[in-house]
């Protein structure tokens, strides 16, 4: 951690006379965490990792979304925030996050799929953000081959199975549009009693609904035994055929999405944080590579 550097940065930004104490949090591959105590208070900041790679994020976007969220009760507010440096301060989000086993549990299942709804309601900051899984994608493998990074995980994953997907989502019936977090990850969530709080907007973009059950899915490695039930949670009812298949395009397409970006990250990343992203990318590749055969828009298995 740049203990020194964050804690003149906590004595600028942080409310309050007294002395600052920091304490690390997360160091990742594009932002750098620090919990700071002052005058008897604590805060969140965050600042971008030294080095980091290529900006995924918007950050006055970011701010605006933040705004919102906040103002939902979704999202601790934030006492300072900086588009053009990245940093942003917000009081402490007191909680925990959920285990393994508690992420698989029938009434957090339900939980999540209320959050869901929650983020799905709120206003869309204008000038939107509007980033559908092609152009993630797209994104992703241009930023790939500008920096010569090798295939590695993705190199598993044909082109057509790619294209095959994203022709069959397309061919589906509209989908809608909502603001997504994007990044529902236990990581991002802080439960307190009957509170939740989501942190991490920084990847928020209004994409299809879906996508951000998609994105809980993946994230957590759960199967159709889980799917069904958050999908029917989400909906308030038994969901279409047409709507469990988008959901599940959806799951490869957010997989494929973490790859590519776990792809371009390690070229940055060393030591334990590189074994750790290429195992979950290798993870991921493996369930992509086995998933059924995409043909004019239906799912058959391969032999």
């Amino acid at each position: 951690m740049r203990r020194e550097w964050f804690e003149e940065l906590a004595r600028r930004v942080v409310p309050g006379r007294g002395d600052v104490r920091v304490e690390p949090l997360a160091a990742g591959l594009v932002n750098e965490t620090v919990r700071v105590w002052r005058d008897g208070r604590a805060f969140s900041l965050r600042a971008p990792a030294a080095g980091a790679g290529v900006a995924d994020v918007d950050r006055e976007w970011e701010r605006r979304v933040l705004e919102e969220a906040a103002a939902a009760g979704l999202a601790p507010p934030a006492e300072y925030c900086d588009p053009d440096s990245g940093v942003l301060l917000l009081r402490w989000a007191a909680g925990r996050t959920w285990t393994a086993a508690e992420v698989r549990e029938p009434a957090n299942i339900e939980r999540i799929a209320r959050l869901a709804r929650r983020i799905h309601s709120l206003p869309v900051p204008r000038p939107a953000r509007v980033v559908p899984p092609a152009d993630w994608i797209s994104h992703y493998l241009r930023a790939l081959e500008a920096d010569g990074a090798p295939p590695a995980a993705r190199a598993a994953i044909p082109p057509a199975a790619v294209e095959s997907r994203l022709a069959a989502l397309e061919a589906l019936p509209p989908g809608g549009e909502a603001l997504c977090h994007a990044d529902l990850h236990p990581h991002n969530l802080v439960v307190e009693g009957d509170r939740t709080w989501l942190l991490d907007w920084e990847y928020a973009h209004v994409s299809q609904p879906l996508w951000d059950l998609a994105g809980w899915l993946a994230n957590n490695h759960l199967g159709e035994d889980l799917a069904a039930p958050l999908l029917a949670a989400y909906l308030g009812r038994a969901p279409s055929d047409g709507e469990r298949a988008r959901l599940e395009l959806l799951v490869w397409l957010y997989d494929y999405v973490c790859v590519l970006w776990s792809d371009l990250h390690l070229r940055s990343s060393t030591g334990g944080e590189a074994a750790a992203l290429a195992e979950s990318a290798r993870r991921r590749a493996a369930r992509l590579a086995a998933a059924p055969v995409v043909a004019a828009g239906r799912f058959r298995h391969t032999n």
